[in-house]
């Protein structure tokens, strides 16, 4: 009978020690659960208010557009896009007769010197098979080697084989 007592006594003791570990470590789970939440919340803060931020000069706005073989200068318009740095809606046109030069997509800017363009950039130039329209749709860059005053094209050459010199001029 005293065994019977003192094995109960100590079935006790350790149900009621075990209950007590467990909700402690339910409550400092729960403490660390908010600490952790609290810091996301930290860091998300800063890492949005970092991401709307141009790393390069502003874009935005309206600039002369140019090609080599339209006397008239066009215009191109930079859109910011919300929410992401160097990233730019691009629309604008060159006319001149039945000649043209039409932009329309996205621009990039991965550097001082470089804009990376995704969209389509069409032509038609009479001197060129008789203005038979050139679409060119594969990213393009634009890079500038006058400080950022001028932002030629780098894929010169058109549809004929002849090069073509257009740019964007800030």
């Amino acid at each position: 009978m005293k065994n019977f007592l003192t094995a109960i006594a100590i079935t006790a003791l350790f149900i009621s020690c075990s209950k007590k570990e467990a909700a402690s470590s339910n409550s400092n789970q729960a403490d660390s659960t908010k600490i952790i939440d609290s810091i996301n919340a930290a860091r998300t803060k800063i890492n949005d208010s970092i991401k709307s931020k141009n790393r390069f000069r502003d874009f935005s706005g309206k600039h002369t557009f140019t090609h080599n073989l339209i006397n008239k200068k066009g215009s191109v318009n930079f859109t910011k896009v919300e929410g992401e740095r160097d990233r730019y809606k691009v629309s604008g046109e060159i006319r001149s007769g039945k000649d043209y030069v039409t932009i329309d997509g996205t621009a990039n800017a991965v550097s001082d010197k470089h804009v990376n363009f995704s969209g389509t950039l069409t032509q038609s130039i009479s001197e060129y098979d008789n203005g038979k329209p050139y679409v060119r749709n594969k990213p393009k860059t634009f890079m500038s080697k006058d400080g950022g005053k001028t932002y030629r094209l780098q894929d010169m050459v058109n549809g004929s084989g002849f090069v073509d010199y257009i740019d964007i001029h800030f």
